[in-house]
C-alpha cells in the first residue's frame, strides 16, 4: 500500500465503490462538459504556416509576406480516346476553345490561359486560374463535363489544386469514417464473444466511447495551444477504443475472477483496483511516454496526434479507476446479464473442456518445456522479419502513393509526365530585396535562369519571373524533368542551393531561398532523418524507466526494452516487404511506390511500443503477483499468462 501506483487506484476505487452514484454522475458531467466545450469553442486547425521547414519554409514565408502565393490553378487535359491511336488535333483545338469559353462563364474562374501542346503534340492543356476566394472547382468541373459529354471521341479531363485536394480529402474522410464506424460494432462483437453477456460486453465499449467523446471535446480549447490536424479525431477514436477497452477488459476480468472465487462485489473491486488498477496506471504511463516521443519531431501533425493520443489515454485511465469500479459495484452480478445463450454455453463448454486459459496454456506449454529452443526459434523469426528493414527507403507521399481509383490522381499523373515544367517536381527561387534594386534582382534571376537552362537537371517554366506589387520580392520558377521520387530531384535541388543560386545571387543585397514542393519534401526528409533514432532512444529510455520504477527490476525493464526494439525491427521489416517491395500488394489492392512514406515508421514506432507495453505490464504484473505468493517462476509464468474471462 506504500506504493503510490497501488495506492492511487485503491483509493479511487474505494471512494467510487462507496459513492457509486457520485462517481457515475461526475463521469457523465465530465463527458457532457467536454462535449459542450466542443460546441462552444471553435477548433483551431493547423495552417500551411505550421508545416514550414528549413529553407523551403523560409521561401514560403517570404512568398506569403509579399502576397505572391499564386492563385489555385486547374488544368484541363485534352487527349485522344484510349481506343484511338492518334489525336485529331483540329478537333482538340476546337474543344480547347469550347473549354476556354465555358470556363470564362464560371464565377470562380479568374483567367484562362492559352492552350499548350505537349512535346509530341499528342495532348493539349488549357490552364485555368481560379479566384482567390474559390473554395472548390465543382462549378468548373460541371462545365468541363458538359464539354466532354459533347465530344465522346476525346478525353477531356480536369484536375488541379482544388479538385485533387477535394477528391483526396473526400476519399480519406470516407476511409477514416468507415474505420471509426466499424471499430465500435466490431469491438462490441469481440466483447460479446469474450464475455457471452451483453452488459459485461458493453461496459468496456461504453467506457472507451465516452473517453473518446470527452477527449474530442477537450481538444477544442487545447487546439488553441496545439493546432489540431484534421486527422487527429480519427486517431483519438482508434487509440481511445484500443486502450479504453483494454483497461476496462483487464479490470473487469479480474473483478469477475475474484467474485468467482467467493469474494463479495466490493472485495472483488478492491482486489481488482490493487492489481489491475496498478497495471492500468503503469500501462497508461508507458503509452503516454511513447506518444510523447512524437513531440521530438517538432511537426504540426505529430504534435497534434501526440496531444490527442496522450489526452485520450489519460482520460481512459481516469475512467478505468473511477467510474468503472462504481459501475461494477452497482451492477454486481447483473454484469453477467443478459446472457447470450449460444455464446454463453459455448464459452462454458470450452472452459469445462480445456480449463481456464486452456488455449493459451496449450500454446505456452511447449515454450515453458523448452524455453531455450523457443527463444532461439522466436528470435530467428524476429531477426528474419527485421533484416529487410535495413534496406528501407523512405520518401514523402507523392502521386504514386495516392489511389489511382481517384480520377483526378490519374489526370495529374499524366499531366506531370506530359508537362514536367508545369506539373512535375519544381523549384521556386524567392528573392527579397534588402537594398538591391528591382533591376539588379531581375538581372540576377535572368542569369540564374540562363545557368539553369544549360543544366540538364532543370527545364524552363512558362511562369518565369514574378514580382510582388511593391517590387520588393521576386520569384523564379524552374522545372525539374524527373519524377518526384527520382533521386536526381534532391541532387538537383542541392546543386541549385549550393552552386547555381549563390553564383547568381550571393553578391546581391538581398535575402534568397529555394522553395517549392520538391524542396519542401527534401527539407522534411532531411529534418526527419535524424529524428527517428532520437525518438527511438527517447521512447525506449522513458518506457524502460517506467518499467524499472514499477517492477523494481533492471532485468525485467531491460528485457521489455529489448522485446520492444525487436518488435519495432520486425514491424519495420514487414513495412519494407509490403509497401516498398510490394509483397501482398495484390491481396491488399495497392500498387507499391517503391518506398515507405516517411512519417509511417515514426508513427508505427510510438503506437507499437505504447500498446506492446500494455501487454508487458499486464502479463508481468500477474506473474510477479504469483511469484510473491510463493509459486515457482515457471508456474507463475504459466498462470500469469492472459486467460479468457472467468465464469
Amino acid at each position: 500500500m506504500g506504493n503510490p501506483l497501488t495506492a492511487v487506484p485503491m483509493r479511487a476505487a474505494r471512494w467510487s465503490a462507496e459513492h457509486p452514484w457520485r462517481a457515475i454522475g461526475a463521469w457523465v458531467a465530465l463527458v457532457a462538459f467536454a462535449v459542450g466545450l466542443a460546441m462552444a469553442i471553435p477548433t483551431a486547425e493547423t495552417t500551411d504556416a505550421d508545416y514550414r521547414v528549413g529553407e523551403s519554409g523560409r521561401a514560403d514565408a517570404m512568398l506569403a509576406e509579399a502576397d505572391l502565393h499564386g492563385p489555385d490553378t486547374e488544368s484541363v487535359l485534352i487527349t485522344a480516346d484510349p481506343a484511338d491511336t492518334a489525336l485529331d488535333r483540329q478537333e482538340a483545338t476546337a474543344v480547347a476553345a469550347e473549354v476556354t469559353a465555358a470556363a470564362r462563364e464560371v464565377g470562380d474562374v479568374a483567367a484562362v490561359g492559352a492552350p499548350q501542346w505537349d512535346g509530341d503534340r499528342t495532348a493539349l492543356l488549357v490552364p485555368i486560374e481560379m479566384t482567390e476566394d474559390a473554395e472548390d472547382a465543382a462549378a468548373l468541373q460541371a462545365a468541363v463535363d458538359d464539354v466532354a459529354a459533347a465530344h465522346p471521341g476525346l478525353q477531356v479531363r480536369e484536375a488541379g489544386d482544388l479538385s485533387i485536394d477535394d477528391a483526396i480529402d473526400e476519399r480519406v474522410g470516407e476511409d477514416l469514417r468507415t474505420a471509426e464506424v466499424t471499430s465500435v460494432p466490431v469491438t462490441l462483437v469481440l466483447m460479446l464473444l469474450a464475455f457471452g453477456a451483453l452488459i459485461a460486453a458493453g461496459i468496456p465499449v461504453l467506457l472507451a466511447a465516452t473517453s473518446v467523446a470527452a477527449t474530442i471535446g477537450l481538444m477544442a480549447p487545447l487546439s488553441h495551444l496545439v493546432p489540431s490536424d484534421p486527422t487527429v479525431a480519427s486517431m483519438i477514436v482508434l487509440i481511445g477504443m484500443a486502450v479504453g477497452v483494454d483497461y476496462s477488459l483487464f479490470y473487469l476480468k479480474r473483478e469477475r475472477e475474484e467474485r468467482a472465487r467467493g469474494s463479495s462485489t466490493l472485495e472483488a473491486v478492491e482486489i481488482a483496483a490493487q492489481t489491475s488498477g496498478h497495471s492500468i496506471l503503469v500501462s497508461g504511463g508507458a503509452v503516454i511516454a511513447a506518444m510523447a516521443g512524437l513531440f521530438l519531431v517538432t511537426d504540426a501533425t505529430f504534435n497534434s496526434l501526440a496531444t490527442g493520443s496522450i489526452l485520450v489515454v489519460a482520460v481512459a485511465v481516469l475512467g478505468s479507476i473511477t467510474v468503472l469500479p462504481a459501475l461494477l459495484v452497482k451492477l454486481g452480478r447483473w454484469a453477467d446479464r443478459p446472457r447470450v445463450p449460444l455464446l454463453w454455453r459455448l464459452n462454458r463448454r470450452l472452459t469445462d473442456r480445456l480449463g481456464r486459459g486452456g488455449i493459451s496454456r496449450r500454446l505456452l506449454g511447449p515454450v515453458l518445456r523448452h524455453p531455450a529452443v523457443a527463444l532461439l526459434l522466436g528470435g530467428a523469426v524476429v531477426v528474419g522479419l527485421a533484416v529487410p528493414a535495413l534496406g528501407m527507403t523512405t520518401h514523402t507521399s507523392t502521386l504514386e502513393t495516392l489511389p489511382t481509383s481517384i480520377p483526378e490522381v490519374r489526370t495529374v499523373a499524366e499531366l506531370s509526365s506530359r508537362y514536367p515544367a508545369e506539373e512535375g517536381a519544381g523549384a521556386t527561387v524567392v528573392v527579397r530585396s534588402e537594398g538591391a534594386s528591382a533591376a539588379e534582382i531581375d538581372a540576377a534571376l535572368a542569369e540564374l535562369s540562363a545557368a539553369a537552362a544549360t543544366d540538364d537537371d532543370f527545364v524552363a517554366s512558362g511562369r518565369g519571373v514574378t514580382t510582388s506589387a511593391d517590387g520588393t520580392t521576386s520569384t523564379l520558377a524552374l522545372g525539374l524533368p524527373y519524377p518526384e521520387t527520382d533521386e536526381r530531384v534532391d541532387d538537383a535541388l542541392r546543386d541549385l542551393r549550393t552552386d547555381l543560386a549563390p553564383a547568381a545571387l550571393a553578391d546581391l543585397d538581398a535575402e534568397y531561398a529555394v522553395g517549392g514542393p520538391a524542396a519542401e519534401s527534401l527539407d522534411f526528409s532531411e529534418r526527419q532523418s535524424g529524428r527517428l533514432a532520437l525518438v527511438v532512444g527517447f521512447v525506449l529510455l522513458l518506457t524502460t524507466l517506467i518499467m524499472l520504477l514499477s517492477f523494481r527490476s533492471l532485468v525485467l525493464a531491460g528485457i521489455s526494452s529489448v522485446l520492444n526494439l525487436a518488435s519495432v525491427g520486425a514491424a519495420f521489416g514487414a513495412l519494407t516487404l509490403v509497401f516498398q517491395h510490394g509483397w501482398l500488394s495484390g491481396a491488399l489492392d495497392f500498387t507499391s511506390p517503391g518506398f515507405v512514406i516517411d512519417w509511417i515508421p515514426l508513427f508505427v514506432l510510438v503506437v507499437l511500443v505504447g500498446l506492446s507495453m500494455d501487454y508487458h505490464v499486464f502479463v508481468l504484473s500477474r506473474v510477479r503477483e504469483h511469484v510473491a505468493a510463493g509459486l515457482p517462476t515457471r508456474v507463475a509464468v504459466a498462470r500469469g499468462w492472459p486467460t479468457p474471462p472467468a465464469w
